[in-house]
């Protein structure tokens, strides 16, 4: 068998100099709503750390509407919770011919707790050629209690 032992903390490094795409010049931002004290601007922009909050309870939408088709290779997201119990559900899609149709990249559901789980952070390795938009759906209860989404980090290569 053929075997190599890695350093797990370059794999760190490797993603800390990730070149991430800058969405305030390349796309239009759309979102359902957002609290004046974190607004979607500080989960998109590079060196924000507040994250995005619903300014009310419920399902909530971000939509990146871009200038011009772009190439996305890698997608994170990075979601704290540490005040609710609670499942949350979010869906990733994208449409190549803007809007006309979409392609679900990924659905999933996520337990937090803050005495166990209190962050998510995903990190999709994809390669969609001619991205015209993407949208992040996010339901922060499937039991449908009133719960604000948030999303403290949204980046995109």
């Amino acid at each position: 068998m053929r075997k190599r032992i890695i350093n797990s903390g370059l794999k760190h490094n490797i993603n800390a100099d990730q070149k991430w795409l800058d969405i305030e010049m390349l796309a239009v931002v759309e979102v359902t709503s957002e609290d004046v004290v974190f607004p979607i601007e500080s989960a998109l922009l590079l060196g924000e750390v507040s994250g995005w909050r619903a300014s009310g309870p419920g399902k909530q939408m971000i939509r990146l509407l871009f200038d011009k088709p772009q190439r996305l290779q890698r997608i994170r997201l990075k979601f704290e919770e540490l005040e609710f119990e609670r499942t949350q559900e979010y869906v990733l899609r994208w449409s190549p011919d803007a809007g006309q149709s979409y392609q679900e990249i990924i659905r999933q559901q996520w337990n937090f707790s803050p005495e166990g789980s209190t962050s998510e952070i995903e990190d999709y390795q994809i390669d969609l050629p001619a991205v015209t938009i993407l949208e992040l759906g996010i339901n922060p209860d499937i039991n449908e209690r009133n719960i604000y989404a948030s999303l403290k980090e949204f980046r995109l290569a």
